[in-house]
């Protein structure tokens, strides 16, 4: 099967089980359809693809560590949501649509996000799993997303004074981005009672992926356009926030690209069916939206 066939079918396996999710009504309806309109947006699904991915490479079930990459879906799109609002990047559009506050208010937007992230770790808790292996999930998972993890990188990238070099840059992308992308990788692996070596392998991986994806994502706003990606671009610039092709320009930012996507193949060693993931980074280096 080929990449975009198998990339098309996970994606649709996905969308199917999201529309699944937060359907049980109750009395804040408003709210549940604030979470919802975010949630099935759209997006390329990369986290729950990851996770799907290397859960069954480690030897284990998709279907088993299927709340667990829908959770970092949850969470993903709980991130985004606030990342829009006035107070940080300030944006109208998202995945060609307006944005959560644009729709329903900042009040109820802040709530969704909110509700999002503790309707994720409820969902993850839900995986046909042994309980040592949700424990662990769990936890990774809320250090993904907490201080040390996404919302420590959010802080740095909206603090005044933060180190603005190419080293303080990869520090906040790491945080900001590159947490859940590890995240997807490990859990899958976590799901599936995979060994160490294969552990470490997925989150070498997901650190070199996510570095590739965050610096292709900054050459886009620069060569790309509104209509293109879906999204308002130069937000960065606008916000006075440096990027990789700001710092090395769109050369030597595509340069970086291919180094960290070749890092990110070599650390796939301890996985012998590893094609999948070698093609999917090779993609994302390549993407245009």
């Amino acid at each position: 099967m080929s990449l975009d066939h198998e990339l098309s079918a996970l994606k649709s396996r996905v969308e199917d089980a999201l529309q699944g999710l937060l359907t049980g009504g109750g009395p804040c309806e408003k709210l549940t359809e604030s979470m919802r309109y975010s949630l099935l947006a759209g997006g390329k699904r990369l986290r729950p693809i990851l996770t799907l991915k290397f859960c069954e490479a480690a030897g284990g079930v998709m279907d088993d560590a299927m709340p667990l990459a829908l959770s970092l879906e949850l969470i993903h799109t709980y991130s985004l949501i606030h990342d829009d609002l006035p107070c940080m990047d300030d944006d109208d559009l998202r995945r060609g649509k307006p944005t959560n506050h644009v729709v329903y208010g900042e009040v109820r937007a802040v709530l969704a996000g909110d509700a999002l992230q503790s309707a994720a770790f409820e969902l993850a808790l839900s995986a046909p799993l042994p309980p040592d292996r949700l424990v662990r999930a769990a936890g990774y998972l809320a250090r993904a997303a907490g201080w040390a993890g996404m919302c420590g990188g959010q802080e740095l990238d909206t603090a005044e004074g933060s180190d603005r070099s190419l080293q303080g840059l990869t520090l906040i992308n790491d945080l900001k981005t590159g947490a859940l992308i590890r995240a997807a990788c490990v859990l899958g692996v976590i799901a599936a009672g995979g060994t160490a070596d294969r552990l470490s392998a997925a989150e070498c991986y997901g650190l070199h992926l996510a570095r590739a994806f965050q610096i292709r994502d900054d050459i886009l706003d620069v060569i790309s356009t509104e209509s293109e990606l879906g999204k308002p671009i130069g937000s960065d610039v606008k916000n006075a926030k440096p990027t990789y092709a700001g710092v090395l320009g769109v050369e030597g930012a595509g340069k970086l690209v291919l180094s960290e996507t070749r890092a990110a193949v070599s650390a796939l060693g301890p996985f012998e069916k590893n094609g999948f993931f070698t093609d999917l980074a090779t993609y994302l280096s390549q993407r245009t939206y």
